[in-house]
């Protein structure tokens, strides 16, 4: 089974380029299954049940999300519904919504995903490792094939993540920094690993908002408006291989696609 991971999807630039490369990616790289990170699809920051359509009609199979998830209230309803949308599972379980899912493919296949969030330099929530077994254990009575969405700001704490999912899970992927790593690897019980899979937007920018205004703020500490980029934007992610069986990692490679003329 091959899979699409998309990182961090910035507004309408990363709406864009998801219209127009994830198709096209689906039927040239034989992809069975997509995943993106979503939690700044609407204006820069939250999702709203517009974007996440317009996402879900754009070929992405499931969504995950992290500290941003709550910042467009209009998304509660829908998180509580919708079993493609995911929070992380280390919120509190009176929270809307579910940190993990399982999706049945056409050809019987169940692929499993876990979202969550870290806690070091980020506003305070359950462990993530311990609520990474528990979804676990559910999971392994249904399928082998699991992915896990590790959205946190300290590198250490995605690696670490990975060495302890390491033979668990198949794949665990790192997003919310908006930078794509160049350490995609296989550890060493099958786990495929990824600290980071970037931004899906405009990479002209400062992770996704105009550099002037975030370079202004940085010399005065005023405070400015933030606005979404919109130059030279790229899809970025990586694509994994699973053994259907197994649910070990075969193949992990990084991805970076561009559209021409946004705007």
């Amino acid at each position: 089974m091959r899979i699409l991971l998309i990182g961090d999807i910035v507004g309408s630039p990363g709406r864009e380029a998801v219209k127009k490369i994830v198709p096209r990616l689906r039927k040239d790289r034989d992809i069975d299954f997509v995943i993106a990170n979503a939690e700044n699809v609407a204006g820069g920051s939250g999702l709203t049940p517009e974007t996440v359509d317009e996402l879900l009609q754009n070929k992405i199979d499931v969504i995950t999300s992290g500290d941003h998830v709550w910042k467009k209230k209009e998304i509660y309803e829908r998180l509580s519904k919708d079993n493609r949308i995911l929070r992380p599972a280390n919120y509190p379980q009176t929270s809307p919504g579910s940190g993990m899912t399982v999706i049945s493919l056409e050809n019987g296949k169940k692929v499993a995903v876990i979202n969550l969030l870290g806690r070091v330099f980020m506003h305070p929530v359950d462990c993530p490792f311990t609520a990474a077994e528990k979804e676990i254990e559910k999971i392994n009575r249904v399928t082998k094939i699991i992915l896990v969405d590790m959205h946190a700001e300290a590198t250490s704490e995605k690696i670490a993540m990975g060495i302890f999912l390491d033979s668990r899970v198949s794949v665990v992927f790192g997003t919310h920094t908006h930078v794509q790593t160049a350490d995609e690897k296989i550890f060493s019980q099958g786990t495929g690993y990824i600290t980071d899979l970037g931004m899906t937007g405009p990479q002209d920018s400062v992770i996704g908002r105009r550099s002037d205004a975030i370079v202004e703020h940085f010399l005065t500490l005023l405070p400015k408006k933030f606005e979404i980029a919109d130059k030279n934007v790229e899809l970025q992610g990586a694509i994994v291989k699973i053994d259907d069986e197994s649910g070990k990692c075969l193949l992990i490679e990084r991805v970076k696609e561009k559209i021409e003329n946004y705007r």
